[in-house]
């Protein structure tokens, strides 16, 4: 039988969540989460945006790329980068017991009672887990359909202590594929430093410059967001993320075989086709930086429906939280002058809290004009 829908008028109720309001059956949008029409995911009948338009992006075999084809799937992934800013990789050699349980695992997380996963609530953009809902709940004057699970990864041994105890197995598993997809960014940005003629495969290429910035990256940031997308009464005037680009370097993306994830290609909206035990991977704001350029970070979002919840595991990596990131002066002559400013996470955490992230606001406010 279903819950009785629920009136809804108190904001403390916003503020515990979508599960929670979907337990409940809430049976009509709250006006907390309807868009400006602008915004929705449909404009409107004769013109809808594209939402129907799907897109496979383009493959990286990750096989391939440790075989004798490395020259050329290189080329493939430097035109990804910069015609999509998107790709999909796969043969990444993770095991699929990894992924599924890390799957499984984060299900079993957002089936807890409110009151277990409310332990992990906080308003701290610093803390080592932090459970929310929409985007910023503080700052969001409309709210997204979109409850989260944040966890910093690195370094793993000091995090863990404070990770969710509840279900039993979720440190285990957390922790597990947390280092199993450190281990595939690191693999894929050499790829992508290659690509950018800065690292060389073989040890004659390389320089201590080459191996010093790798470094770096293994010593890097990891931040794990587990995004839950219930069911949602009226989708067509709400979203589960609203238009934004990825901080960092590079996002790995796990998700389920239910389709959400958009990208803007081209001035249009176009749905990404799930792939399974695929990673989609994308372009961050400070890949965009480094390259001064050359790779894109691109608009994405998400859409919900009525019917089908949705569960996604994004993997934030970039440099460690107090390094500077700009263009990496290889990439930089007379023909390509110096595009972007440097930056750092203080920067960043300084903006976000100060607004409402929106777009690609933050990256063009790095900009050199």
């Amino acid at each position: 039988m279903c819950p009785p829908a629920m009136a809804l008028t108190n904001d403390d109720e916003f503020q515990k969540g979508v599960k929670h309001l979907f337990e409940n059956g809430v049976s009509k949008l709250p006006n907390k989460y309807i868009l400006p029409v602008s915004d929705r995911p449909k404009v409107d009948k004769e013109h809808p945006n594209a939402a129907k338009s799907s897109l496979k992006l383009p493959v990286i075999d990750f096989g391939e790329l440790q075989g004798p084809n490395r020259s050329q799937v290189l080329n493939s992934l430097s035109s990804a980068c910069e015609e999509y800013g998107f790709f999909q990789v796969v043969n990444h050699s993770i095991p699929i017991e990894a992924i599924r349980s890390m799957i499984d695992v984060s299900t079993r997380f957002f089936g807890l009672p409110y009151e277990e996963r409310a332990k992990y609530m906080s308003s701290d953009m610093t803390s080592p887990v932090r459970y929310g809902t929409s985007l910023n709940q503080r700052k969001d004057s409309v709210f997204c359909w979109r409850d989260f699970l944040k966890l910093v990864c690195h370094p793993l041994s000091d995090v863990l202590p404070h990770w969710p105890s509840c279900p039993m197995d979720f440190r285990e598993v957390a922790a597990t594929y947390a280092r199993e997809t450190k281990w595939l960014f690191i693999r894929i940005t050499e790829a992508i430093l290659e690509s950018l003629g800065l690292w060389g495969a073989t040890t004659e290429e390389k320089t201590e410059e080459d191996d010093e910035i790798l470094k770096q990256f293994h010593d890097g940031s990891q931040l794990m967001v587990v995004n839950c997308f219930p069911p949602c009464p009226e989708p067509d005037l709400t979203l589960g993320m609203p238009p934004h680009s990825d901080y960092g370097f590079l996002t790995l993306l796990l998700q389920d075989e239910v389709e959400g994830l958009q990208i803007q290609y081209k001035g249009k909206w176009i749905t990404v086709e799930p792939m399974p035990n695929s990673f989609v991977v994308n372009v961050g704001d400070h890949l965009e930086i480094f390259s001064n350029g050359r790779y894109k970070s691109v608009l994405h979002r998400v859409f919900v429906n009525p019917a089908k919840p949705r569960l996604s595991v994004a993997s934030l990596h970039s440099l460690p939280f107090n390094c500077m990131v700009g263009p990496s002066p290889k990439l930089i002559d007379q023909v390509n002058p110096r595009r972007y400013k440097d930056t750092d996470f203080a920067t960043f955490l300084e903006y976000i809290s100060s607004c409402e992230p929106k777009k690609k606001n933050f990256l063009e406010s790095r900009k050199l004009t």
